[in-house]
């Protein structure tokens, strides 16, 4: 099966609410705070996570990601699509950078160089 223009789109959209489910639950959680394993705060900060907008829009962002790419599934190659994930990757850590404010070392953005140089190979082929 071929990628077409609609299928790409698509494939975009689908990076995309990844990627943004995946900040807004970063950003919902800083306000909640850190995780223990101690049951009796285990319960009670997942509670505050849950009830927190970001993480919800995060989960809800996250989940139709997840419909979206069973959209993917049924109509192209895995070995097409799932590499183009890697795409989220670099959008991840670019948006972190700019609207988390995170500290990006030079490796790490070597390391989004290759994604993107793999990626580029795997949609060539």
């Amino acid at each position: 099966m071929k990628a077409d223009a609609k299928d790409l789109l698509l494939l975009a959209i689908t990076v995309l609410l990844n990627v943004l489910g995946q900040l807004a639950m970063k950003k919902g959680m800083t306000v909640v705070g850190v995780v223990t394993f101690q049951s009796d705060r285990f319960l009670a900060t997942m509670g505050r996570a849950l009830s927190n907008g970001y993480v919800l829009a995060g989960i809800a962002a996250y989940g139709l990601s997840a419909l979206l790419w069973l959209v993917l599934l049924s109509r192209l190659a895995l070995s097409y699509v799932y590499p183009a994930i890697s795409l989220g990757y670099v959008l991840v850590v670019l948006l972190s950078w700019a609207v988390l404010k995170e500290d990006v070392p030079l490796l790490r953005w070597l390391g989004v160089l290759v994604i993107c140089a793999g990626v580029y190979l795997v949609g060539r082929s």
